[in-house]
């Protein structure tokens, strides 16, 4: 399927409430910046907004023609019509969802004569300055003497948490694909394969069905303590032996480019002793208590205090995991996304409403024993959690 999976009309309504969030916030203008090319980069508010993401990776030297690959800014102004300037030659009617666009060699020189054709001056609200290379800015800025940016990072964010019920039937269509690639992960890795063949399998399973990914990581063994046992691929040739805990994750855009990253532990042969069953259990048991508490109007906060007492309760323990996400999940969309399940993550104020999504996860290590992960992937209901992604937790 090459066309959009989402109306114009979904696309339009999005723009609409990030114009009313812009007004809001006091503003005229604001110019909303992405990055494509790869599903590691940065282009979730401009694909959110006109389903548009570079097919150009970025990486190439800029030279006297070409400049800025990979990258795209929406203008919007309140009250007129957006305008979209990319990198690439061509309009794809079937694919992208905004009538008004421009295609450039140097994006970011197109989108300061833009600005300047639009008579947008004063402040204006800046969005992907964690995306725009400290080298672009500061050409975008020397093209742009009448204007002060302001950075509002959070204000497609901000639209993007509560999601539409085509993105809710979207989600559940992207669980069962992430069920199907984490099972075949697991079954694969249990079954003594090799890490690289065991990724495979669940690649195939994403892959045909359409879906792409950012990182299939693994690990077995004498590693564990490790989130990777190969970082440069996530994946090793490496193949564990019975009685290795096993691990497997996914990771990345794993349907019409909306994140899942459901994440399992096991022993190769399924046959555990007594100090890696109760390691293993306990883990995946954080995670569950954690998804039994959550439920529109509950505080994340309260949520993340929970992990951590059942965290002591287990009897702490870290691995370099635990130690890189000191959390207990975070929201779900186009990439991960506030607010994250981690009392030094989070607001007291923030709280779980209806229709936002989730990932709940959960790391323990144990000396001479190992280390365990788990995560599952969830969409708030008005009665609680929906569970999306259905491979088992437990192997045994």
């Amino acid at each position: 399927m090459t066309e959009r999976y989402f109306p114009i009309g979904e696309y339009e309504d999005r723009r609409a409430k990030v114009e009313k969030e812009l007004a809001r916030r006091g503003y005229a203008a604001a110019v909303i910046w992405g990055r494509g090319g790869g599903f590691h980069e940065r282009g979730q508010d401009t694909l959110y907004l006109t389903n548009y993401y570079s097919g150009a990776s970025g990486q190439e030297p800029d030279n006297a023609l070409l400049n800025a690959r990979s990258f795209c800014a929406l203008i919007m102004e309140v009250g007129k019509e957006p305008e979209l300037h990319i990198d690439m030659p061509g309009r794809r009617p079937d694919l992208y969802a905004i009538d008004r666009i421009e295609d450039h060699y140097d994006p970011i020189k197109g989108t300061a004569e833009a600005l300047k054709r639009r008579k947008i001056g004063g402040r204006v609200a800046l969005v992907g300055g964690d995306v725009l290379p400290h080298k672009y800015a500061k050409q975008l800025f020397a093209q742009t003497p009448g204007i002060e940016w302001v950075e509002e990072e959070d204000l497609v964010a901000a639209v993007r948490r509560i999601k539409s019920p085509r993105e809710i039937q979207c989600y559940r269509e992207g669980g069962e694909v992430a069920t199907r690639a984490i099972t075949a992960f697991m079954e694969n890795l249990i079954g003594g394969q090799r890490e690289c063949d065991a990724a495979a399998k669940a690649a195939t399973e994403i892959m045909k069905s359409g879906g792409g990914f950012l990182m299939l990581p693994c690990n077995h063994g004498k590693t564990l303590d490790y989130w990777l046992r190969q970082p440069l691929t996530g994946y090793s040739t490496d193949a564990p032996e019975k009685g290795d805990i096993v691990r497997s994750w996914l990771l990345g855009p794993v349907y019409q480019g909306y994140y899942l990253d459901p994440g399992r532990t096991a022993v190769c042969g399924s046959r555990p002793n007594a100090d890696q069953k109760s390691l293993i259990e306990a883990t995946a048991n954080i995670v569950e208590q954690v998804i039994a508490a959550i439920k529109p109007g509950v505080k994340v906060m309260d949520l993340a205090r929970i992990g951590e007492r059942l965290t002591r309760e287990a009897g702490g323990g870290e691995d370099q995991t635990s130690a890189q996400w000191p959390l207990y999940g975070h929201c779900l969309g186009l990439f991960w996304e506030d607010p994250y399940i981690g009392t030094q993550m989070c607001k007291e104020s923030d709280t779980v409403q209806p229709n936002m999504v989730f990932g709940v996860e959960a790391f323990l290590g144990r000396a001479g024993v190992g280390a365990a992960g788990f995560e599952q992937n969830l969409i708030v209901t008005e009665k609680g959690a929906e569970v999306i992604t259905k491979a088992p937790m437990i192997w045994w």
